[in-house]
């Protein structure tokens, strides 16, 4: 089965500035803005804001 282009993988960056990233999965129809969570960053010890980055 081919993977779905409206659930492409996506990248999240840490804004704690630390080179932190996540991978993750979309929707396009849901979320067509770029994605931020609220995730743990291991190196900054707490929880930040992750953007997408693309």
């Amino acid at each position: 089965m081919a993977r779905s282009s409206t659930r492409p993988v996506v990248r999240l960056k840490s804004t704690a500035g630390t080179g932190v990233t996540y991978l993750t999965r979309k929707s396009r129809l849901n979320d067509p803005d770029r994605l931020v969570l609220r995730k743990y960053d291991p190196v900054a010890r707490a929880h930040v804001l992750f953007r997408e980055e693309r």
